[in-house]
């Protein structure tokens, strides 16, 4: 089989979809929010299926109407540039960071869980949302056994650590990385984000602490004996912390090294030389945290594999069924999608950054943020001119509307369990500690009382 070049394929391919074509994506998100509740006990054991299904209801129709060599492309092309990459960067860091124990004196108060929280923020743009919400979950969970009231303390983990923390860097959160995966410089990134996520978390904090302490005083303290580990303070697994290092290290050099190497082509995909590198790095940092981390560890962590086996199930049925939507998109004016371009763009045909900021938002929240940041970045890169590289035009050119889709994407994938990854491992592992988390519909009431009207003062200030 021969492999043409298909530059401008996406553009070509979206221009003649409808949206007949996205009903697998709205499928398979849709499956992740609704089955959950109304059949727990099918899905749990048939989640992987169950994306299977929406990927092959893509995969089989596509390939009939448009031919085995366009759909073999576009399932390759998502699964080597885009799928694989994330992937192993995300258990790179679940499992690295769940050899890792903090152990001691944890008191549960408002003061020290605010100290917690405040330190999984600052980490999670270093170690991934994935890797400082697993690192910080369980001693949290620990510090707070000996109250009635934690629920509010797992939500706003949630919200700060699992999330906004991570809007950094490309390590923080899955939808950066693809950024960065894409041309974002790295710490481009941390520029730009640095005001947005301070006034965020500092908000959020704030009023977490007064939350807390309200709570705090109506609790039956015990003996403080019963409230204070006897064992000091301290880390076991501190090898792995080497190795998250590792990690840091080689996503930034495989963004800073330029190779004069051609790409690999891999049945007609250009996959870069450094980033195969990288990934090979990443799976030997996996292994060398799987053998040199003492298995009591792990077993004290809690540490199962099934929270990153149900992400990397569900997200290749989602990178795979979000193939048709990105490509419409592209098509921008010629696409079926062709209102949405309306409603980012002004009259004048510039962007309107609040309604990028918005709009990749709200769909983050039930879309899944990493995807839906693929779909507006390729939306503001639409206005590129041609030949232009799409993340140097938008870094350049128009950062304020990046700005606005990376802080969309990343904020508000907090608003329900579905918008990021590590909210489905954190609400697993707190159920499994019995604290009774919020039902969907639940955590949402949280998040719209407390994080929309953040996010609408945001956006005056900002956009």
């Amino acid at each position: 089989m021969k492999f043409a070049d298909y530059t401008n394929l996406s553009f070509l391919i979206g221009a003649e979809l409808s949206l007949f074509w996205v009903i697998p994506f709205v499928g398979i998100l849709l499956s992740i929010a609704i089955l959950p509740l109304i059949k727990p006990i099918l899905w749990h054991h048939n989640y992987g299926k169950i994306s299977a299904f929406w990927a092959l209801s893509f995969i089989l129709p596509f390939t009939f109407t448009k031919g085995l060599d366009v759909a073999l492309h576009k399932i390759l092309h998502v699964m080597f540039i885009e799928y694989l990459p994330f992937i192993i960067l995300l258990i790179s860091l679940y499992t690295i960071s769940g050899g890792i124990m903090l152990k001691g004196r944890l008191s549960g108060t408002p003061k020290s869980n605010v100290l917690i929280i405040l330190i999984g923020t600052i980490l999670a743009s270093w170690m991934g949302t994935t890797g400082a919400a697993m690192l910080l979950i369980r001693p949290l969970l620990r510090a707070n056994k000996w109250r009635q009231y934690t629920v509010h303390t797992i939500v706003f983990f949630i919200f700060l650590v699992a999330n906004i923390g991570g809007a950094l860097t490309p390590l923080g959160d899955p939808p950066l990385f693809l950024g960065f995966l894409h041309g974002v410089d790295f710490f481009w990134t941390t520029q730009i984000m640095l005001f947005p996520m301070c006034l965020v978390s500092i908000a959020l904090l704030i009023i977490y602490y007064l939350i807390d302490s309200f709570y705090y005083r109506r609790e039956q303290i015990p003996n403080s004996t019963n409230i204070i580990d006897d064992e000091p303070i301290g880390i076991e697994g501190a090898g792995n912390i080497l190795l998250l290092f590792g990690v840091i290290s080689i996503v930034l050099i495989s963004g800073f090294w330029q190779p004069q190497v051609d790409d690999l082509n891999i049945l007609g995909i250009h996959v870069k030389i450094q980033n195969i590198l990288r990934d090979i790095i990443l799976i030997i940092l996996i292994l060398l945290s799987w053998f040199m981390t003492s298995r009591k560890i792990r077993m004290k962590n809690g540490f199962t594999w099934f929270p990153i086996q149900e992400v990397a199930k569900l997200f290749a049925g989602i990178f795979i069924t979000i193939i048709p939507a990105i490509a419409i998109l592209q098509a921008g004016a010629y696409g079926a999608l062709h209102p949405i371009i309306n409603m980012v763009t002004d009259a004048q045909g510039g962007p309107v950054n609040s309604m990028y900021f918005w709009l990749t938002g709200i769909l983050s929240g039930f879309l899944d943020n990493a995807p839906t940041y693929l779909v507006f970045f390729n939306i503001a890169g639409a206005s590129a001119p041609q030949g232009t590289i799409i993340a140097d035009y938008l870094m350049e050119q128009i950062p304020q509307t990046l700005m606005a889709i990376s802080a969309g994407a990343v904020f508000m994938g907090a608003l329900t369990y579905i918008g990021n990854a590590p909210n489905f491992m954190v609400q697993s592992i707190a159920e499994e500690n019995n604290v009774k988390m919020p039902s969907f519909f639940g955590y949402m009431l949280w998040s719209i009382v407390i994080l929309i009207p953040i996010f609408i003062f945001m956006s005056f200030i900002i956009f």
